[in-house]
């Protein structure tokens, strides 16, 4: 289906700030009152199971206000984004936090960046897994139809970005993860694991977010497994008030012992960079 807008596209990139770098492209978001006009559209409402406020097994439901995922990339991004097998989307936050999704996520399963609740309370959540109240979700979330797609509730948020600023088109790096002389066939897949549950926040060798930028490489290898597994599964039993979240506790229990061992094992064994 093609969007239309108000401008052709290069102009209307021009004006929403986009920049292009070696063929990536990155811009701020525009206000969303800017976004309607573009889209040339009124937004809709989406119904969610919110993983920020469903905990130990409890569904809590909220409906947002905003545009299916894709309208906004083929925006933003040209009309060839979902083409691009081997690139990410990358979502950055006012905080800090950055999440990397794969073209190819969007392909399968139905996203929304939204702006506003539908009931017209305040857009913001309270964050149950970091110990957080009132966070604001503004300017833009993105949220999925778990809904829709039951298998999503598994993951929890770990892929639901707030306080988005920020979208950019990029190559996927692999040996940002698995460097000359790592075992990939071995570790791409714990590699996967630390992108999707910890570069968010943390960093490995330089790469992921600047929340909380450790570099895991480093630190894994101080920690003994028992230590590394009770951050990972139970943070406020080392440390109450953390913010640092648990894996989800919508994932079994067995898979989510395997996940930290899987996640120690890989960090132990990276190499760390100068």
């Amino acid at each position: 289906m093609k969007i239309r807008s108000i401008l052709p596209f290069g102009q209307l990139l021009a004006v929403l700030g986009f920049v292009f770098t070696g063929g990536l492209r990155a811009a701020p978001l525009p206000p969303a009152a800017e976004l309607q006009r573009a889209l040339a559209g009124p937004p809709q409402d989406i119904s969610v199971v919110e993983p920020h406020l469903s905990v130990a097994g409890a569904q809590v439901r909220r409906s947002y206000r905003g545009y299916p995922a894709e309208r906004v990339l083929r925006l933003l991004l040209g009309p060839d984004w979902d083409q691009q097998a081997q690139r990410e989307i990358e979502f950055k936050a006012l905080d800090g936090f950055i999440a990397r999704v794969p073209v190819q996520r969007f392909l399968r399963h139905r996203a929304y960046l939204v702006f506003a609740r539908s009931d017209g309370q305040a857009f913001s959540v309270d964050n149950l897994a970091q110990q957080q109240k009132d966070v604001a979700l503004g300017p833009y979330y993105l949220v999925w139809d778990n809904i829709g797609r039951p298998a999503l509730l598994a993951e929890g948020g770990a892929v639901w970005p707030y306080q988005v600023a920020e979208i950019s088109l990029r190559e996927i790096d692999p040996a940002a993860l698995l460097p000359a002389g790592t075992d990939s066939l071995r570790w791409a897949p714990q590699a996967a694991l630390a992108q999707k549950y910890c570069l968010s926040c943390h960093q490995i060798n330089g790469f992921g977010g600047a929340k909380m930028p450790l570099n895991l490489a480093v630190r894994a290898k101080l920690m003994d497994s028992r230590t590394w597994q009770g951050w990972l599964l139970q943070p406020q039993a080392l440390k109450p008030g953390t913010a640092m979240p648990a894996l989800p506790d919508s994932l079994p229990a067995a898979e989510r012992l395997a996940i930290a061992r899987q996640l120690h094992d890989y960090l132990k064994a990276l190499p760390v960079a100068p």
